[in-house]
């Protein structure tokens, strides 16, 4: 088990979770408990832009549950989604039910406690959509970086299945992750702009392909901004001044 202290802190109506550092795991403003507060978080749900909204994600993985943010907006927003968490540390869930309002739903959301690589490695079933936000307290993901570990994502993903990574932009072997994710996707991945915070989002699939306008994506956008309030606009218009699809279009 981490060793790292569990710190809960409180500024200016946003609670953050810190595993004995300044570096935050998680955040909620405590007036919006299950709004996405961190622009990464709102950036990795960018995947609810990329396949036609009929459902689409019965299950999901998330690997690394910190506050909760991700699990939450799931549950709450994504009905017809069940979840499961995977968070390597036995400390944190009770924290994220105590501090930040994370559900206790097991018909919904189970929480695993083990090792997020190990994990998927030896998973039985398939998912629509897994999310990667596993952090050590030294900001280092581990295993969750590794060739194997993404082969074995892609592995473990149906056939609309989206693999989603939040990656540190301006860290040192940051293109020696998007070229791990690349390779083991066979080039059908895309890494959008950094967002402010320096974090950067991957995504990639490995079944049904991806092909979906911008203007497709903003009217998806207006949609899930109506439905859920989460606010992806700002996330298009990045993508379209960094020039980052080509005629206009990402496709998978």
């Amino acid at each position: 088990m981490p060793e790292h202290p569990i710190e809960i802190s409180e500024q200016a109506g946003v609670r953050g979770l810190h595993f004995g550092s300044d570096w935050i795991q998680g955040a909620m403003r405590i007036r919006r408990p299950f709004a996405l507060e961190l622009a990464y978080t709102r950036e990795m749900m960018a995947c609810l832009l990329l396949r036609p909204d009929d459902g689409w994600p019965r299950r999901a993985l998330l690997i690394g549950l910190g506050a909760g943010s991700l699990a939450k907006f799931i549950h709450r927003h994504l009905e017809q989604t069940r979840i499961t968490a995977v968070e390597i540390d036995p400390r944190i869930a009770p924290m994220a039910q105590q501090y930040f309002h994370l559900p206790v739903d097991p018909r919904r959301l189970k929480v695993v406690i083990a090792d997020g690589a190990d994990y998927v490695a030896g998973a039985r079933g398939r998912f629509d959509l897994i999310l990667v936000d596993g952090f050590g307290a030294d900001a280092r993901p581990g295993g969750l970086d590794s060739a194997a570990f993404y082969a074995a994502a892609r592995g473990r993903l149906s056939n609309s299945g989206l693999l989603v990574c939040n990656l540190l932009g301006r860290s040192r072997g940051f293109s020696a992750s998007i070229a791990r994710i690349a390779r083991a996707f066979e080039g059908r991945s895309v890494v959008f702009p950094s967002c402010d915070s320096g974090n950067a989002i991957a995504f990639a699939a490995a079944g049904d392909p991806v092909d979906v306008t911008l203007e497709e994506m903003r009217v998806r956008a207006g949609d899930l901004r109506r439905a859920t309030g989460l606010d992806l606009r700002p996330t298009i218009s990045r993508l379209q001044l960094a020039k980052s699809l080509p005629a206009g279009r990402l496709t998978l």
